[in-house]
């Protein structure tokens, strides 16, 4: 399981002309599944994502995580995260979760964060053409793994 972060101040997901998930300022998270995430790595992904001290505090170093903030949420299922591209012009997927998998797996991971997040928790549509529009916020970029 891989999240690309992206401190946001603010971000929308649009399929098909409709937005169907957004947020003013927090973490916008690009979410890969990998063959036998469960429900350890998705505890752990959640813990990170939502304690990772991204935000500024009153000196302005990055001390505040999402939940200090109360910020919101975006996640967006993207298997291209998990994309084997250590060799060749072309990435291979075998190193991505089967999509039955990855759909499981990414739904349990959204209602962890809505379990454990008292603020906004939106979702882009899985296996769905997106567009992403953000304002990355730094910018501040981060690769996590549980």
């Amino acid at each position: 399981m891989l999240s690309l972060i992206q401190r946001v101040t603010s971000a929308a997901v649009t399929v098909d002309g409709e937005v169907v998930g957004a947020i003013d300022g927090g973490l916008l998270a690009l979410v890969g599944m990998e063959p036998g995430d469960g429900e350890a790595q998705i505890a752990r992904m959640a813990e990170r994502l939502l304690g990772y001290r991204v935000f500024g505090d009153e000196a302005g170093r990055m001390n505040r995580s999402l939940t200090d903030t109360g910020g919101g949420l975006l996640l967006v299922s993207q298997f291209t995260l998990a994309a084997d591209t250590r060799s060749g012009m072309r990435p291979s997927f075998t190193t991505a979760a089967p999509p039955d998998e990855a759909e499981r797996g990414f739904n349990r991971f959204v209602a962890t964060c809505r379990e454990k997040h008292a603020g906004r928790v939106e979702t882009g549509r899985f296996g769905a053409h997106m567009v992403v529009s953000l304002v990355n916020d730094g910018p501040v970029t981060f690769l996590l793994r549980p």
